[in-house]
């Protein structure tokens, strides 16, 4: 009771909610929907923002997390093994494996974003959060989790209301969904935020290397740079939506960045406190059919998958002060104007019937540029009436390396009154073709809105050479000076642009000559047709070398790329002038008419 006890007095020396700890623990994991009905019921509510903001996303479903902070005295160097009842220096140890999966992720995303300067820090805070470093750093060599961490399951009775998204693959619930591993992913959101972080072949979210992996995409979207505060404080909001959540990871990212050291797995402290106030993550709660699977917290009002051996056949009467398996305060004595508890709130979400396309058409873009027109998208009820606040996933299907603005294939914005969401601008890749964007209902089992967008191949509308000096060649010989030219589109250089060169044979005839100038491939063969050419970033070309076969004669040399731009380069092949003979000493002889008189004057 006293490190309880001590740990509140510490939470509140931080997140100054000392005379509402016992709420804050309730409300603050919540998501940004859900409130309390007249009964003290959490209940998913209408007043969401209607933009894509941080508080609408939440990678654990704003599920229950560990508010255990670091302890006041710096970091020690040395590793030693705490327990849940010693904790010191050990706080600032991170289990080998689970440390690993940690910095790989960073160094993977300094590599894929450098722009979000994510700090694997962050990383060990959120992860010491959400399941006290996998249990201590109960995983084995491959970064798998010994025994599933599943958090409660998210009803709307406590926590947000999440109907199930995966048929139970990830969370053994078929009825809600759960936050499930390491990094407490809900599957709705690890279906599109999922990353293979060991290289296996699969995305697992039991999987540490897996999961830290996720989570830093997770965090690197929406173009944030992580250096800066208000983008950090967004990242982690938008991970869960909580001020006291805000807290406790950043107490954990200073600690850390103060010092930290390897220890063994299996060896790390175990937080004791949950914002629910209620058990934890670490110990073993058999799920049916004996696969002791490790779940976590019950949230207040909340069951496993399965009901519990100790829930009562019965359920407890509104008016009771206690609820049902917690021992927390309960809603109270009924109003007496309200005898009976009203049913649950029907929320947005479920009073979506289908989606309707919002006008998007003609959804084509050259290969790296943005695409000119948004995809909107309309939820509606049966009877075609707009539906509001409800979220939408915009998902990038398809072989394809197009992306929404920020670099991710995903993004989720919340239809506004007109029950219209706007996705961000697509950024076509280098690939061309077509590929699908596919629209859902976050939450809801409703058919998908499918557009099709089409990538072009990058195109040019001029081309110059870069000098004009005359290109000349010797039958049989090689050209001295190499071809170069510039590419530019409306005036700008044109990057990337395909270029073919063919020796033709005249301006009027583009058939591929059979004599005169070519090219060489690479085993020396004779070619006069070159594609796969591409301008570098300056809209920049330089040919190969160009040769000459025996026969004379000017010909012509043919460049063009899509977009229509065409340049015809004059070759011209013939022997060369006859220089003058020079005298016996090397020395020009002087003509006769010029040489001066050695005879005597008359």
């Amino acid at each position: 009771m006293a490190a309880h006890f001590d740990r509140r007095l510490r939470k509140a020396a931080v997140t100054t909610t000392v005379a509402a700890v016992a709420v804050a623990a309730l409300s603050a994991s919540q998501a940004p929907n859900v409130t309390a009905d007249a009964h003290g019921r959490q209940t998913t509510a209408d007043k969401v923002p209607t933009s894509d903001t941080p508080s609408e996303e939440s990678a654990t479903g704003n599920s229950p997390y560990y508010t255990d902070l670091p302890p006041l005295d710096s970091p020690s160097p040395a590793p030693t093994i705490g327990t849940p009842a010693s904790r010191g220096p050990s706080e600032a140890g991170i289990p080998a494996t689970v440390l690993d999966a940690y910095k790989k992720a960073e160094s993977a995303l300094r590599r894929s974003k450098p722009g979000c300067n994510l700090p694997w820090q962050l990383l060990a805070a959120i992860g010491k959060v959400e399941s006290g470093q996998a249990r201590g750093g109960r995983v084995d060599a491959q970064g798998n989790t010994l025994g599933r961490i599943i958090g409660p399951q998210l009803d709307g009775n406590g926590f947000a209301l999440i109907k199930d998204t995966d048929n139970g693959v990830y969370d053994g619930n078929s009825a809600y969904d759960n936050a499930v591993g390491p990094m407490q992913f809900i599957p709705s959101t690890w279906a599109w935020a999922g990353r293979d972080g060991n290289a296996d072949g699969k995305e697992d979210p039991n999987n540490i290397y897996d999961a830290a992996l996720s989570a830093g995409h997770y965090l690197c979207r929406n173009g944030w740079d992580l250096s800066v505060q208000a983008d950090l404080n967004r990242a982690i909001l938008s991970y869960n939506n909580s001020q006291d959540y805000l807290h406790t990871v950043l107490s954990w990212l200073e600690h850390y960045r103060k010092g930290t050291h390897e220890i063994p797995d299996g060896t790390g402290t175990l937080p004791v406190g949950r914002s629910d106030d209620d058990t934890d993550l670490s110990g073993p709660d058999p799920t049916p059919g004996g696969t002791g699977a490790t779940t976590g917290p019950r949230a207040p009002g909340t069951t496993t998958p399965s009901p519990s051996p100790e829930k009562p056949d019965k359920p407890t009467p509104p008016d009771e002060s206690e609820s049902p398996d917690t021992g927390t305060p309960g809603p109270g004595p009924t109003d007496p104007s309200d005898p009976e508890t009203p049913p649950e709130t029907e929320t947005p979400t479920d009073t979506v019937h289908h989606l309707e396309n919002a006008g998007t058409t003609g959804l084509t873009a050259i290969a790296g540029d943005t695409f000119d027109k948004k995809i909107s998208t309309r939820a509606e009820t049966k009877a075609g009436k707009a539906v509001g606040k409800v979220r939408i996933r915009f998902t990038v299907l398809g072989d394809t390396d197009a992306t929404f603005t920020g670099g991710d294939k995903f993004a989720a914005v919340t239809t506004n009154a007109s029950g219209v969401a706007v996705a961000p601008a697509l950024v076509a890749g280098e690939k061309t073709g077509a590929f699908t964007v596919r629209a859902t209902v976050v939450g809801r089992t409703v058919a998908g809105l499918d557009y099709k967008a089409t990538v072009t191949e990058r195109v040019a509308d001029v081309l110059a050479r870069t000098d004009g000096t005359a290109l000349t060649c010797t039958p049989g010989g090689e050209f001295a000076d190499r071809v170069e030219v510039k590419a530019t589109h409306k005036g700008a250089a044109a990057d990337k642009v395909a270029v073919t060169a063919t020796l033709i044979k005249s301006v009027l005839d583009p058939t591929e000559n059979d004599k005169g100038p070519y090219f060489k491939d690479a085993d020396g063969k004779t070619v006069r047709t070159l594609t796969g050419l591409k301008t570098d970033a300056k809209g920049l070309l330089k040919l190969p070398k160009l040769y000459a076969d025996k026969t004379a004669g000017t010909f012509v040399l043919r460049l063009t790329t899509a977009g229509g731009a065409a340049l015809n380069v004059q070759l011209k092949v013939a022997e060369a002038e006859p220089e003058p003979s020079p005298s016996p000493s090397g020395d020009a002889s002087p003509s006769p008419s010029t040489e001066p008189s050695t005879e005597p004057d008359a």
